[in-house]
């Protein structure tokens, strides 16, 4: 037999983007709406009829009642794909009353798993969940996979929510982590992974799916889930990375030496047209060194091409000065504004300072320049 589904985890529907201006978030949060639909036709272009979705359904365990309610209204409008879900750390099954209303209005397509147990999903397909009971469960909630027995002639698929390895610095949250090789204990075809919201492959038959939609510069590209196709039990999967996302989220380095366009540099990681543009967000880290002038003109295209961007930042915060005497003479060739320039400066270069303030006086040197350039022109 064989059995084709989409992998897909962390929508986070009714994800606010509150760090966001409000243009770019208000197109943010629709977005996350549309992921359904784009699964649903992931699905029917790899004639698939489930979609596996591991954990983080929804952003909170409160979500508004028009986030809910108009994403079972998306998931209802296919009948003849079924959702397979279960509660992620942000919304777990200690959101009862979601949940209870949820279940209430689901149609027949839609699965709301609760408990961890085996399921029959498909004619020899079995499906091992791990729904999280509270944000922080504290155990591997796989850990039962092991021990269960099924038909040996059935696939079986594990579908959980969690990390494969421990990221915080004190280890607290070690009792909860999944194995690496849960797959291969648990004698599993394929173990479909949520939380991290990047795609990760962590073996032939286990992998994170990212979110389908991106939602932070962590993670760039556009968002993916996985369309899988197995053979049969025991064959390896075969995983393809479908892209459902609407925006591309990029961070570039900007490494920079004096004499260098900064302003040529810049443009050339930029998109090629504007018109490209418009489903970005980008950020640029600026680094090394640049005159007044080069710094200058730095800025003045990013604030000329920022609105072509659905969100665009530049952080040169890192960008060290390099004052010349040609930039001096625009300041000024002698006179206070020549010494206050040159005081700045030395202060900006003055490695025995502390960091914060060298950046303050090149920030107000940045300033003095720019000033006076818009005084002058």
């Amino acid at each position: 037999m064989t059995f084709r589904f989409i992998h897909s985890a962390d929508l986070h529907l009714g994800r606010r983007f509150g760090n966001l201006p409000d243009e770019a978030r208000g197109r943010l949060v629709e977005a996350r709406h549309q992921i359904i639909p784009r699964l649903i036709r992931a699905a029917r272009d790899h004639h698939a009829r489930h979609i596996l979705v591991a954990g983080d359904l929804f952003d909170t365990e409160t979500p508004t009642d028009t986030v809910w309610q108009q994403a079972l209204a998306a998931m209802g409008a296919d009948p003849e794909v079924a959702w397979w879900i279960i509660p992620g750390n942000h919304d777990s099954l200690g959101a009862e009353s979601l949940w209870k209303r949820f279940k209430e209005r689901a149609g027949g397509n839609v699965h709301l798993i609760e408990t961890a147990a085996p399921i029959d999903i498909a004619p020899g397909v079995v499906l091992l969940p791990a729904p999280l009971p509270r944000r922080f469960p504290g155990r591997d909630l796989t850990e039962w996979m092991a021990g269960c027995e099924t038909d040996p002639r059935a696939l079986r698929i594990g579908l959980a929510h969690g990390a494969i390895r421990d990221f915080s610095e004190d280890g607290q949250g070690a009792e909860g982590i999944i194995p690496p090789d849960r797959a291969q204990t648990a004698r599993l075809d394929y173990l479909a992974l949520g939380d991290w919201h990047g795609r990760i492959a962590v073996g032939h038959r286990c992998w994170y799916a990212g979110s389908p939609e991106r939602d932070g510069f962590r993670h760039p590209g556009l968002g993916t889930c996985n369309a899988v196709t197995i053979a049969g039990p025991g064959a390896v999967p075969e995983v393809v990375a479908v892209e459902t996302g609407a925006f591309t989220w990029a961070e570039e380095d900007l490494p920079l030496l004096p004499g260098q366009s900064a302003a040529a540099a810049l443009g050339a990681l930029m998109p090629a047209g504007p018109a490209l543009r418009r489903d970005h967000l980008m950020r640029f880290v600026a680094s090394g060194r640049a005159t007044l002038a080069e710094r200058a003109a730095l800025e003045t295209l990013a604030a000329s091409v920022r609105g072509d961007f659905c969100h665009f930042v530049l952080d040169a915060t890192g960008l060290s000065l390099e004052c010349d005497a040609t930039d001096m003479d625009e300041i000024d060739h002698a006179g206070a504004l020549r010494l206050a320039a040159e005081s700045l400066g030395a202060a900006a270069r003055d490695e025995a300072r502390p960091e914060v303030e060298r950046r303050v006086a090149a920030g107000a040197l940045n300033r003095l320049y720019g000033y006076l350039r818009e005084d002058r022109a």
